[in-house]
């Protein structure tokens, strides 16, 4: 193995000193740690922080067992309530029971929150701050002038990866863990491997968070806010215990991170770094992306934010009316007219099925009726526009003419028709049967409604005809009822119904029923 000089990235470090003569800790006026053997710690841009040891603490201490947090350097914090008297101080104090070497000079000490001790006196004065640079170098530079330009989750991790080896820090794998708000899928995992220089992504569904390998991850202890994880496998093997550490061992691992990208809205996500360097990450470049954390974590919610709004849309609007609003289709008013073939799909006896089955069974089966419908009218090019109770709303744009859309739109009612009609087994063999109408007209294709409150559909007599149609053929028993626009350009055999007069509907309307044989044949 090629072992490659980790150069410092930055001034950060971390300095531990002893603290001569006496050293009072007070709350008021009462005196809650007293030592001659305290020892103060400067952390880069950080105030000092003064340990005691706890044999000099005076104030009680009681273990608060559920709180902890992370450092990447000192380790895993364990916390303690303060108790003086009545006065009581929940998770007031801090060790580091199994520190890392940077916090090793500080076992068996413990340290009070900010505000717990309201004063700390070294030989009756205070403890001065140590003097701290700037951070600056090539990945801050990076960072601040064109991590910007990247395109994507993976662009971003492939250049910061360079990046980092570039600047001298020993990184051999990196990987991104981001949440996402998709009805099927959890989130997005990107990994960068140095040695092949390419990022790959994979995105787990909701199974996976139950699953033993999420559950014993570090991405579930990140994500569940717990604090980072930071394993150096030649020191502290056994502090979480995580599988998945012997499995970076085996590929050369030596140290292991793992810490939050906390959002604005509050998710926790989780970046990984690992070191194959034999001494692990230095304090400096550690200290580098740890401080940059905060900025990389922006960077990726940019991505994260677009990501969901382009979910939300497709998953409650649609994927074609989707892309029209978030391209900025947003105004009432905005939409075009267009041709397209307008389907409506109703749920027969969807009364009777309630009281049949109970609610909870009665949304299962709207579900399979809605899922298998719209996973047809997708595959023909069509796209669900909204779900109306127990019915669906369909468009199918003439984009490549009147006559393709009418056939897409169709065949997807026929499609529709025959799978409804097979047993569910999930649902005790329950078969569905539905009415579908189909006309063909120009429609309004965009914005209605309120000034605040909009919605993104098609207005025009094809879409009413369509309704009246199904109407029409779940009172006369039948399936598939379409207008004379559609079935004279359409090769299905159909059984003319004459003119119909429907309701709210100013003129009659010629109409055809697609026949039994048809679906069969399909």
């Amino acid at each position: 193995m090629t072992v490659r000089v980790q150069q410092p990235s930055n001034d950060y470090g971390i300095v531990v000193e002893p603290l001569s003569g006496e050293v009072i800790a007070w709350r008021g006026d009462q005196m809650i740690a007293r030592s001659t053997r305290a020892r103060v710690m400067y952390e880069t841009r950080l105030s000092p922080v003064v340990y005691f040891p706890v044999e000099d603490i005076l104030a009680e201490l009681e273990p608060a067992p559920a709180h902890k947090t992370f450092c990447p350097f000192k380790g895993t914090a364990s916390y303690s309530h303060v108790r003086l008297g009545e006065d009581l101080s929940e998770n007031g104090a801090w060790h580091y029971p199994k520190a890392l070497p940077e916090g090793q000079a500080v076992d068996g000490c413990f340290a009070f929150m900010p505000g717990v001790a309201t004063r700390i006196e070294h030989q009756g004065a205070a403890i001065d701050d140590l003097p701290a640079g700037n951070i600056s170098g090539p990945v801050v530079d990076w960072l601040l002038r064109e991590a910007w330009l990247a395109k994507s989750p993976e662009e971003l991790l492939a250049a910061l990866g360079s990046k980092l080896v570039e600047d001298g820090i020993a990184v051999s794998r990196m990987s991104i863990l981001i949440w996402s708000l998709h009805p099927m899928i959890a989130g997005q995992n990107c990994l960068w491997l140095r040695d092949e220089d390419e990022v790959t992504s994979r995105y787990p569904s909701y199974e996976i968070l139950e699953s033993p390998i999420f559950k014993e991850s570090p991405f579930q202890h990140v994500a569940d806010g717990l604090g980072g994880v930071r394993q150096k496998l030649d020191t502290n093997p056994d502090e979480f215990n995580f599988p998945i550490m012997e499995d970076l061992k085996e590929q050369g691992v030596t140290d292991y991170v793992a810490m939050p990208l906390p959002f604005s809205d509050g998710r926790i996500n989780v970046l990984t770094l690992a070191s194959d360097h034999p001494n692990g990450f230095t304090t400096a470049n550690l200290g580098l992306i740890f401080e940059c954390s905060a900025l990389i974590s922006r960077l990726v919610e940019v991505f994260a934010l677009t990501s969901n709004a382009t979910t939300l849309l497709e998953t409650y609007l649609g994927k074609r009316t989707g892309a029209r609003v978030l391209g900025g289709e947003i105004r009432r008013g905005d939409g075009d007219v267009i041709d397209a073939a307008i389907l409506f799909c109703d749920l027969r006896h969807s009364t009777r099925l309630e009281t049949e089955l109970g609610r909870d069974r009665y949304v299962a089966v709207l579900n399979r009726f809605f899922e298998t419908s719209t996973d047809i009218v997708n595959a023909h090019d069509g796209e669900v526009l909204k779900f109306i109770g127990d019915a669906v709303l369909a468009i199918f744009p003439a984009s490549a003419g009147h006559a393709q859309a009418c056939s897409q739109a169709v065949a997807s009612a026929e499609e529709i028709v025959a799978a409804l009609a097979e047993p569910d087994p999930e649902m005790e063999d329950t078969s569905l049967s539905c009415a579908i109408g189909v006309a063909y007209g120009d429609v309004t294709y965009g914005n209605v409604g309120s000034k605040e409150r909009l919605d993104f559909t098609v207005i025009g007599s094809a879409a009413n005809v369509a309704a009246r149609l199904g109407d029409h053929g779940k009172i006369n028993g039948k399936s598939i009822v379409v207008s004379d626009e559609v079935a004279k350009v359409t090769d299905f055999p159909a059984e003319s119904l004459g003119s119909l007069s429907l309701r709210n509907v100013s003129e009659p309307v010629e109409a055809f029923a697609i026949t039994p044989e048809t679906t069969e044949r399909q």
